[in-house]
């Protein structure tokens, strides 16, 4: 099974719920990481605060971080480098790790409620 992994700048906690600034970019990633870990994939979250020897064991993180710091985050399948500077959606990530995308949570519901099969009119 392939492995998924963001390095992430320093944060004080990943749900991007930190004091009175929330990050809602944070908030969504961090529900589509749940997401797609609650379906069995593999996906890490690294912060250079809490965790910074998984970057130093990295050596394709740490090429990337040397252009710059906005390169983080940083996304590695398998420890290769795949994205830089942006947090992927759930959809990116799952197309990542090859599997369809886990549904949001309002799409879900939306398809539950419909007569027609997926891809089809009514």
């Amino acid at each position: 099974m392939s492995t998924l992994a963001i390095f992430e700048p320093a944060l004080c906690c990943p749900t991007g719920v930190c004091g009175t600034d929330v990050d809602p970019v944070l908030v969504q990633f961090s529900a589509d990481v749940q997401a797609l870990q609650a379906a069995g994939q593999a996906v890490q979250r690294h912060s250079l605060s809490q965790d910074p020897a998984a970057f130093a064991a990295q050596p394709e993180v740490l090429r990337a971080m040397e252009a710059g710091m906005d390169r983080l985050p940083i996304v590695t399948l398998d420890g290769q480098v795949v994205s830089t500077g942006l947090y992927p959606s759930r959809a990116q990530m799952a197309q990542l790790l090859a599997r369809p995308a886990v549904a949001q949570p309002a799409e879900a519901a939306a398809a539950a409620r419909s007569c027609c099969a997926p891809g089809q009119c009514c």
